[in-house]
C-alpha cells in the first residue's frame, strides 16, 4: 500500500458546481487561504483515496478559458504553468455541467494541450432526465482522450468513480485532443524548434497572456515571436474557433438533446424575478424576511449565551482565589469573548439566508436586477458582485474587484464598497437596536427590530451607489466595458453545501474575531484596573470620606459600585476615555463609548466587547449581562446613555464609518497606494461622524 500525497486542481467555469464537488471530495476537512504574493482567495482541502493515496484538493477561482482577462483567471494560468510551485497539481479535475458541456469543454481542451493528466468531471447527472440529455460516454472518453466521471453531487452520485480516477491519475492520457497549433503550422513548428524542451501550448500562453511566471527563454521569446497585440488576438480568435469545430464534432455523435422531453420551467420564472418592477419587489420582500427572521430566529439562543457568559464570570470571580488573574478571566477574558460570542445565532442566520440564495441561483438574477441601478451611478455592472459580497465581509469583496478590466471602475468599486454592511458590523446593530427600538409588531407581521437592521443594510447600499456616482464625475470615469452575467439554473440548494457554507464562515468570523477581542480584552483590562496616581490607589479612601460627608449616594447605586467606577475613571483606559470625551459628547457618547469605537477599528465586532469588559471592571455585579449594564448605564443627571438619539447616532456612525484596519490595509495593496485608503478613511470618517452629529442633535 502506497502513501503518496498528490495535488489535485479542480479547474472550471463558473456556475459549473465545482464548490459542490469539492465539498463532496473533502467534507469540512477545508481551510482557506491567500495565494503566495497576491490577495485571491483559495481553498484546500484533504481527501483519502483508494490505495492509500492522501489527495490535496486545491479549489481554483472560475475561469472560461485560459485567455485570462482578470487577476483572478491569471492564477488559475499561472498555476498550471509553473511545475515548480508546490501545488502544481498531478491531476486536473475539470469540472462541467451537464447542460452547458459545449462551453464548458473549451477550457478543457486548453488544459489537456499542456499535457497535465486530466479528468473530465460531467456534473448535474440528475438533470439529464429533466433536460432530455443523453451522452455516450465511451465515445466522448474516446475522442476526447480522457476519463469522464459522470456525477451528481445533489444524489452524492458518482464520486467514489471520480475518487477512483484521481487515485489512478497515472494511467490517465496526457496527450492533446486535438492540434490546435494548425493554425499557422509554420509559427508553431519554428517554435517548436526553437525550443524543444518546452511545450508549445506552454510558450503560447506565456506570449499571449499577462502572467507573473517567466520563462528562462522569455526575453529570446519576445525578441523572436511576440506579434502585434492585433494579430495575437486574431490568432486567439482562429485557435477557439478551431477548438469549437472539434468540440462540435464529437457532441453531435456524443451528446443528443430531445427538446420535447425537456421539462424546464425557468425561463418563465425569470420574467418574474428579474422583471423591472416585480423583480425589485421580490428582492426587497426577500431582505425583509431575512432580517424580520435574524431577529426573530435569534432571540432565545442569545439571551441564553448571554445569560451562560454572566454565570460563567460570576462563578470564575465567586470560586477563584481572589487577586489579578481571577480579575483578568472574570473582567476581562469572559465578558469578552461572550461579547462576539453571543451575536453566533445572528450571523449564522446571516449567512445561512446568502448561502441559500446562492445555491439556488437566486444571487445572480439578484446580480441582473442590480446592473440595471448601478450603471446610472457610473459603476460597471461587475461591482455588483463585490458590493453583494461585501454583506460578509469587505476584505474578499474588495479582492473581488479584480474581475474589473477597466481600473477607473475598479478604484471606484474598491473606494465604495465599505460603505456595504458587512457582518461584522451586525453585532453593533443587534446589541444598540434591540436597546433603543421597541420590540412590537406592526400588523402582527413586521418587527420593528427587524425593519431598523434592514434600513440599515440599504441606506450602506446607497451611500455606495451615491458615492460611486460622485467618484464617476471627479474622475471623469467613462464606462466602456459591458456587463455580462451567466444566469445558473434554479435549482434546490445541498443541504451539505449550505451547512458547510454556515460553519466555515461563522467559524472563520468567531475565530478571526476571537483572537483580535481576546487581545484587546486583557489590554483594556489592565489599562481599566491600573491607574497612575492617589485617585486610583485612594479610590476606596476618597469615595467613602464623600458619602459620609453627604450621606448620599445616587439613586440604585451602592458604596461598592460607586467605588469600582471611581477606579475606572482615574484608571489608564479613564483617562484616555476623558481626554477625548469632548470631540465625542456632541455625538452623545460617553467616554466609554469612545474607547470601543476607537479599539473597534481593530474589527468592528470589537466594540461590544470592549464595552462588556469596561463594565465588568467598572461594576461589581459580576452577574449582570452584557445587554442589562448597557441599559443600565446613566449620565450624572440619571437619565440613560443608550437612548433613542445616542442609539440612532451610534448605528448612523457604524453604518457609514470604514470598517476596520484590515481594510485600509487590503485597499492599499489592491490600489499599491497609501493615497486612496487615505482618502477613503477620512471621507467616511467625517461623513459618518456628521451624520451621527445631525441625528444626535434632531433627536435630543
Amino acid at each position: 500500500m502506497s502513501n503518496e500525497n498528490i495535488n489535485v486542481a479542480l479547474i472550471g467555469n463558473p456556475n459549473t458546481g465545482k464548490t459542490s464537488v469539492f465539498n463532496a471530495l473533502t467534507g469540512l476537512n477545508q481551510q482557506v487561504g491567500n495565494y503566495p504574493g497576491i490577495t485571491v482567495e483559495k481553498k484546500i482541502g484533504f481527501c483519502k483515496l483508494p490505495g492509500n493515496v492522501r489527495a490535496n484538493i486545491l479549489d481554483l477561482p472560475g475561469t472560461y478559458s485560459l485567455n485570462a482577462s482578470s487577476m483572478d483567471e491569471n492564477v488559475v494560468i499561472e498555476l498550471l504553468l509553473n511545475k515548480n510551485d508546490k501545488l502544481f497539481p498531478d491531476v486536473a479535475v475539470v469540472i462541467t455541467d451537464v447542460e452547458n458541456l459545449k462551453r464548458n469543454l473549451l477550457l478543457f481542451t486548453q488544459i489537456k494541450d499542456l499535457e497535465i493528466p486530466t479528468v473530465l468531471v460531467i456534473n448535474m447527472a440528475d438533470r439529464m432526465d429533466y433536460k432530455g440529455i443523453s451522452l455516450d460516454i465511451p465515445y466522448l472518453e474516446e475522442r476526447l482522450n480522457t476519463k469522464i466521471a459522470l456525477i451528481s453531487t445533489r444524489k452524492n452520485s458518482g464520486i467514489d468513480e471520480l475518487k477512483n480516477l484521481i487515485a489512478s491519475y497515472k494511467t490517465l492520457s496526457a496527450e492533446p485532443c486535438l492540434n490546435a497549433s494548425s493554425i499557422d503550422p509554420e509559427y508553431f513548428d519554428n517554435l517548436r524548434k526553437t525550443f524543444p524542451n518546452q511545450l508549445v501550448y506552454k510558450l503560447w500562453l506565456v506570449i499571449t497572456q499577462d502572467v507573473n511566471f517567466m520563462l528562462p527563454e522569455k526575453k529570446q521569446i519576445q525578441s523572436t515571436f511576440t506579434k502585434p497585440n492585433s494579430e495575437l488576438k486574431r490568432m486567439q480568435q482562429k485557435e477557439t474557433i478551431k477548438r469549437y469545430q472539434f468540440i462540435n464534432d464529437v457532441l453531435r455523435i456524443g451528446q443528443v438533446v430531445d427538446s420535447t422531453k425537456a421539462k424546464d420551467f425557468g425561463s418563465r420564472l425569470d420574467k418574474i424575478l428579474t422583471h423591472k418592477v416585480w423583480g425589485y419587489v421580490i428582492f426587497l420582500a426577500i431582505l425583509f424576511l431575512i432580517f424580520q427572521s435574524i431577529f426573530s430566529w435569534s432571540s432565545y439562543p442569545m439571551d441564553f449565551i448571554d445569560e451562560q457568559f454572566a454565570n460563567l464570570s460570576q462563578m470564575v470571580s465567586e470560586s477563584f482565589a481572589p487577586g489579578i488573574l481571577t480579575d483578568l478571566v472574570s473582567q476581562g477574558i469572559i465578558p469578552g469573548i461572550g461579547g462576539i460570542v453571543i451575536f453566533i445565532p445572528q450571523i449564522a442566520v446571516l449567512f445561512l439566508f446568502i448561502s441559500l440564495l446562492e445555491e439556488s441561483g437566486y444571487m445572480s438574477r439578484v446580480v441582473f436586477l442590480m446592473d440595471r441601478i448601478m450603471r446610472r451611478f457610473g459603476l460597471s455592472g461587475k461591482s455588483v458582485v463585490p458590493l453583494i459580497s461585501g454583506t460578509a465581509c469587505a476584505i474578499p469583496a474588495i479582492m473581488a474587484t479584480r474581475n474589473i478590466e477597466n481600473w477607473k471602475e475598479r478604484l471606484i468599486t474598491i473606494l465604495v464598497t465599505p460603505f456595504t454592511t458587512c457582518s461584522a458590523r451586525l453585532p453593533v446593530y443587534s446589541i444598540i437596536i434591540s436597546l433603543v427600538i421597541p420590540d412590537r409588531r406592526i400588523g402582527g407581521i413586521m418587527n420593528l427590530q427587524g425593519l431598523t437592521l434592514m434600513l440599515l443594510y440599504l441606506a450602506g447600499f446607497f451611500m455606495a451607489v451615491v458615492s460611486a456616482w460622485l467618484l464617476d464625475k471627479i474622475l471623469k470615469l467613462r464606462t466602456k466595458t459591458y456587463f455580462v452575467v451567466e444566469m445558473p439554473n434554479y435549482k434546490l440548494p445541498l443541504a451539505k453545501n449550505v451547512g458547510i457554507n454556515v460553519l466555515e464562515k461563522t467559524k472563520a468570523f468567531v475565530a478571526g474575531a476571537g483572537k483580535i477581542i481576546l487581545a484587546i480584552s486583557i489590554v483594556l483590562w489592565f489599562l481599566a484596573s491600573f491607574g497612575p496616581g492617589n485617585d486610583f490607589h485612594n479610590a476606596e479612601t476618597i469615595v467613602t470620606q464623600k458619602f459620609e460627608k453627604t450621606g448620599t449616594l445616587p439613586e440604585g447605586e451602592t458604596l461598592e459600585s460607586e467605588i469600582a467606577s471611581y477606579k475606572l475613571e482615574s484608571s489608564y483606559i479613564g483617562i484616555a476615555g476623558k481626554a477625548i470625551e469632548p470631540v465625542i459628547s456632541p455625538l452623545g457618547y460617553d467616554w466609554k463609548i469612545g474607547v470601543a469605537i476607537i479599539s473597534s477599528f481593530a474589527a468592528r465586532e470589537v466594540f461590544v466587547g470592549t464595552l462588556a469588559t469596561i463594565y465588568s471592571v467598572g461594576d461589581a455585579d459580576n452577574d449582570a449581562t452584557i445587554k442589562s449594564k448597557m441599559a443600565s448605564e446613566t449620565w450624572p443627571d440619571g437619565t440613560k446613555i443608550f437612548n433613542l438619539a445616542t442609539g440612532v447616532s451610534l448605528l448612523l456612525f457604524y453604518a457609514f464609518a470604514l470598517q476596520c484596519a484590515s481594510t485600509l490595509a487590503i485597499v492599499k495593496k489592491e490600489t499599491n497606494s497609501w493615497k486612496w485608503p487615505l482618502i477613503q478613511l477620512v471621507f467616511m470618517s467625517a461623513f459618518a461622524y456628521l451624520t451621527a452629529f445631525i441625528a444626535y442633535q434632531t433627536l435630543s
